[in-house]
């Protein structure tokens, strides 16, 4: 009898800290190219491998590297060359991903286009992997300022791709660089008779992997992309929820975490949600598929690994929340609808710099996917509208009004009301959390467009109001908020006990908040001191910081005050009316794959008001700008 068991990471014998940090991540089974790769290279043996862009084989040889690496020492131990400056930069992220849970270990980018200087500071400090260019590493080599003595293994990424660029001979000048004893893992999409040479002459009896590139035609599914830029990806989603018609809907996210959080974040947005991940018991796992099937049940939140076997007619959409890690992921996802000879939508949430692998899922679709525009604050209005007559219109059909209708009249005769107008503040009373008209923005007639989002924290019907919410008070002098966003360049006094002096920065340029409540009639906002568990340690910067709040919270990046950042944390001045839902997500939001750990704080100088008016001119002392003599 066939063992159907799925092989997960931890059967690959990777280490403790790199499955740690695959389990924060969500990764549970790994692809084709990562269970035929991983078991070799942690041998210390060379590899041959022939795969497409989109099968993941950046984990491939990124997973059992790190596996082996000593964190101890500083030297580079891993020199990774790939053909453009981009996919340096994403394969060394993709290294400081996997490395979360390895203490001391450092990865470097070097490529052309960077600041020499900057890159000779970052060398002098050591990085165990690097991760770069032919002609810059080219240039390190030459100036003596790359050391590969204790250089342990070479990674020719997308060697083709580097062929055709017209790097291989560069390639090959930096191997004969390299010390004679080193592992050497050479992958490229085709194998064309220069590669082979390479191939032959630098590696040693090598195991050769050929993953088949799949390709599957989905005829049956419309497929849409819309490029993740500006709007923030649950303000999309809620949008792309109320306008579509759909039936039932399967939306994939790539951790266990995310699963939960977002299938929260939609059920507070008044829609039928549920999360399913690995960690569920087959029992629950089971119930809350059967509640999607009968109705009871509209929306399904899951990961890759739980979304297997899942045959449920009605979904009629699937919505790919995070891009998946390869396409055979991204065609069993969309796999999910379509079925039974019906017809459906699948819909990619795309970021800019993941347009290669968007690239490879079209291919191996052999379907050109369309850009999906957002809909408008005027689409999502006219739909809540419509919804809104057609419950006006079964409730007449419905009957039973009587009493109903005497109670108008007779608050009709107390109050003389004229019929249009009690019909009105009956249909505003009606709208409950969700409002007919979302607010604009002052001075935008479309404050829904990609790229423009309202002003705020996301309410409970997942659009962004212009209205905040009432302000928390003053708790004492020392920790009294201010209530004023502006944009000034003076920088505020350290606060006390940092362990070095702090940089003061802006979240952004623009009108102040206090600005546009007064156009739109508010209050003030107030914002107050907050401390974050993250700081230059942890290698943040301020736009790190800005990123995740406004990508989380919903919050737009001028209502980020003042950061300041320290050695161990940071502080951020944010509104003080944050909803508890939006502080206990930041606290779960991670930068650099840390944990913000948001928490108001206490005590301390008070921020200072920015509004202050300009300081007079002073006057010179007697006798300033003589000479003396």
């Amino acid at each position: 009898m066939t063992d159907t068991t799925p092989l997960l990471f931890p059967d690959l014998g990777l280490s403790g800290p790199v499955l740690t940090a695959l389990k924060r991540i969500g990764y549970e089974q790994p692809t084709p190219i990562q269970a035929q790769s991983i078991p070799p290279l942690l041998e210390g043996l060379d590899l041959l491998g022939t795969a497409q862009t989109g099968t993941g084989k950046t984990a491939a040889f990124a997973l059992p590297l790190l596996s082996t690496l000593d964190a101890g020492s500083t030297d580079p131990q891993v020199l990774v060359l790939t053909p453009t400056r981009e996919l340096a930069i994403q394969v060394a992220e993709a290294f400081q991903t996997y490395a979360s849970a390895i203490k001391r270990f450092h990865v470097l980018p070097i490529y052309g286009g960077q600041s020499m200087g900057i890159q000779l500071r970052q060398l002098s400090r050591g990085a165990q992997v690097i991760v770069g260019t032919p002609g810059r590493v080219m240039d390190h080599l030459r100036r003596g300022t790359l050391k590969l003595d204790a250089l342990k293994t070479v990674v020719l990424d997308e060697a083709d791709e580097m062929l055709r660029m017209g790097f291989i001979d560069d390639v090959q000048w930096i191997l004969d660089h390299t010390p004679k004893e080193r592992q050497v893992a050479l992958f490229s999409a085709t194998m064309p008779a220069a590669i082979r040479k390479v191939a032959d002459k630098y590696l040693k009896s090598p195991v050769r992997i050929q993953i088949e590139s799949k390709t599957s035609t989905v005829e049956s599914i419309e497929q849409k992309y819309w490029v993740v830029s500006g709007t923030d990806k649950l303000d999309a989603l809620t949008r792309i929820l109320e306008v579509e018609e759909f039936d039932g809907i399967i939306i994939f996210v790539r951790t266990k975490t995310s699963s939960m959080e977002l299938a929260d974040r939609l059920e507070a947005r008044g829609h039928s949600a549920a999360a399913i991940n690995g960690d569920m018991t087959q029992a629950l796992r089971e119930s809350t598929i059967s509640k999607l099937k009968s109705g009871k049940l509209d929306i399904l939140v899951a990961t890759d690994v739980a979304a297997r076997g899942i045959d449920v007619t009605r979904v009629s959409h699937v919505i790919n929340y995070d891009i998946p890690s390869d396409t055979e992921a991204y065609v069993h996802r969309i796999g999910r609808t379509g079925r039974a000879g019906r017809t459906g939508t699948a819909i990619l949430f795309v970021a800019p710099r993941e347009r290669r692998l968007l690239g490879a899922i079209e291919k191996a679709t052999r379907q050109k996917m369309t850009a999906l525009e957002l809909p408008s604050r005027e689409q999502v209005n006219r739909k809540r509208v419509e919804q809104f007559k057609v419950g006006i219109t079964e409730v007449l059909a419905a009957g039973d009004l009587d009493r109903f209708e005497a109670l108008v009249d007779e608050y009709m005769t107390e109050h003389g009301t004229d019929t249009r107008k009690l019909a009105a503040a009956l249909a505003l009373l009606a709208q409950k959390d969700q409002p007919l008209f979302a607010k604009d923005a002052p001075g935008r007639s479309d404050p829904g467009k990609p790229g423009e989002p309202q002003w705020g924290w996301a309410k409970s019907d997942g659009k962004l109001d212009a209205t905040p919410g009432p302000k928390s008070p003053v708790k004492s002098k020392e920790a009294a908020p201010r209530k004023v966003v502006t944009r000034s360049s003076e920088s505020p006094a350290a606060a006390d006990g940092a362990a070095r002096e702090p940089e003061p920065t802006r979240a952004a340029s623009g009108t102040s908040a206090n600005e546009v409540a007064r156009e739109i009639g508010v209050d003030e906002v107030t914002l107050e001191s907050y401390r974050l568990a993250v700081g230059k340690d942890h290698k943040v910067s301020a736009g790190d910081i800005v990123g995740a709040i406004a990508n989380e919270a919903g919050l737009q990046s001028k209502y980020i005050g003042r950061i300041r950042l320290f050695d161990s944390y940071s502080t951020v001045e944010l509104p003080g009316d944050m909803p508890k839902e939006i502080f206990q997500l930041l606290k779960k939001v991670r930068v650099r794959n840390v944990a913000l750990g948001i928490e108001k704080t206490t005590g301390g100088p008070p921020p200072r008001s920015a509004a202050r008016p300009a300081a007079k001119p002073r006057k010179k002392p007697v006798g300033a700008g003589k000479r003396k003599a």
